[in-house]
């Protein structure tokens, strides 16, 4: 929650959604609340023992990051709060 606040703050972010199905649990950022999510943050018990459970997916559905440690996966969004200032 303390990348989301960031990222809000940051006026990156707007809204989030949770989802809770029977396999995966979802965290949706979204820019605009109408759209579709810009990033997911899936969390997969059964994936825990192979890829990792944890993944960030981009809104294309590309996998960025993968791995058993949320800190180190949430890494690859905390880069997208630094920009070039001209």
């Amino acid at each position: 929650m303390g990348l989301y606040g960031s990222m809000v703050a940051a006026g990156e972010w707007r809204d989030y959604g949770l989802s809770f199905l029977c396999e995966v649990a979802v965290f949706s950022v979204f820019k605009r609340t109408a759209e579709n999510p810009i990033y997911r943050v899936e969390k997969r018990p059964k994936l825990r023992l192979r890829q990792g459970q944890y993944a960030v997916i981009g809104v294309d559905g590309q996998i960025l990051k993968r791995g058993n440690d949320l800190k180190q996966v949430l890494r690859v969004l905390e880069r997208k709060l630094i920009r070039v200032v001209d």
